[in-house]
């Protein structure tokens, strides 16, 4: 029987038929289609719904966080426990106007419901590139696909010109990734203080020498029921900032549990990476999290502080100030290059990347 559905399914063949539309999951939805394709459905136990828990998402206000040393530290005290317990949580009063935020998502919604041969211009598989528009990073590895197609900038340490990005976000993303950048740096003071090092100590390392804007669209779903904006992964980055609109879906799993991430007017959702968890020798978590797919259109813009697959000589492993006899290194050195081609080659399978770095 297995082999017979093989024979009838040409996975390669209809992956590949898809990608070479350069149209991605909107092209489908355009099209006017009213199933989801094969490529996208995903097994039954991958639905685990969310249940009733006790538990939520942290909310963190960062107001006063430069003038109060008082309030800093108890701002210090909430990421902390945060880290160490969700590997996730949301933040308030970041500094970023409203309206900054709004826009971004507008640009992005303008980019993917625009003439699709005007986004097919930046449709690519080649990651070198400044600004990279596809559908799923890891279409030929992952074993099924996600309702979503992504735009992809690069904007830090060295960002396009801006004739190189899409006109209709251009000038929005631009000014958002300025933005986001300003709160990185913060939230890299906050967490090198969470682990109990001088402020700078992770900007030193240059955890946010790079970032990369992932504006991420999930087209209106006719079958939610069969498949994922997202599949259950953690982050291969230091840091993701990550704004989302109000349609919902994102999770995190928690204790064996799928807790929802409720969208919160004007705040950002903070999360670590797994680079972030390997430097802390595990004291903070890289939360495995997922995107439910939705009869809605759904947008959002995640900042990744990452150089990825930039040349960068510099090994990461776990912080030396942070070991012990008793808390000895549970990996080894890597660079960022290394670790992001290995997660991209691995494609979401449901396996942390981080298992091939342990010692």
């Amino acid at each position: 029987m297995a082999s017979t559905i093989n024979l009838e399914y040409d996975r390669l063949g209809e992956v590949k038929a898809f990608d070479d539309t350069k149209a991605g999951v909107k092209g489908l939805v355009d099209a006017g289609i009213t199933k989801v394709p094969r490529i996208f459905h995903h097994p039954l136990n991958t639905f685990k719904l969310a249940s009733d828990t006790k538990f939520s998402i942290p909310i963190i206000d960062l107001k006063g966080v430069h003038q109060c040393s008082d309030q800093r530290q108890a701002i210090v005290e909430k990421i902390r426990s945060a880290s160490e317990c969700f590997g996730f949580f949301e933040v308030v009063n970041h500094g970023i106007p409203e309206g900054v935020l709004e826009e971004a998502k507008e640009g992005l919604r303008r980019f993917n419901e625009q003439d699709p041969e005007l986004r097919k211009v930046f449709y690519t598989r080649d990651y070198m590139k400044k600004v990279v528009y596809n559908s799923n990073f890891d279409l030929y590895s992952a074993p099924t696909a996600n309702w979503r197609d992504t735009l992809h900038c690069v904007m830090a340490p060295d960002p396009p010109q801006p004739e190189e990005m899409p006109s209709a976000c251009r000038d929005e993303i631009m000014v958002f990734s300025k933005e986001a950048m300003k709160l990185g740096n913060l939230l890299f003071e906050l967490f090198s203080e969470a682990l109990g090092l001088d402020p700078n100590h992770l900007k030193d390392m240059d955890c946010c020498e790079g970032m990369a804007v992932l504006g991420n669209y999930y087209p209106a779903c006719p079958q939610p029921e069969l498949t994922m904006g997202a599949s259950p992964h953690a982050d291969s980055d230091f840091l993701t900032v990550l704004l989302q609109d109000n349609i919902g879906g994102l999770q995190i799993l928690h204790q064996d549990q799928w807790i929802d991430v409720p969208p919160v007017p004007g705040a950002l959702v903070v999360n670590i990476g797994d680079l972030l968890q390997l430097l802390s020798n595990d004291k903070f978590k890289s939360c495995e999290h997922r995107v439910l797919a939705s009869h809605s259109p759904r947008v959002s813009l995640a900042c990744f502080f990452s150089t990825f697959i930039m040349t960068n000589s510099r090994l990461y492993g776990p912080i030396k100030e942070l070991l012990t006899e008793e808390n000895p290194p549970k990996y080894r050195e890597t660079t960022v290059r290394e670790y992001s081609a290995h997660y991209k080659n691995k494609g979401v399978d449901g396996t942390s990347a981080l298992l091939h770095f342990r010692v």
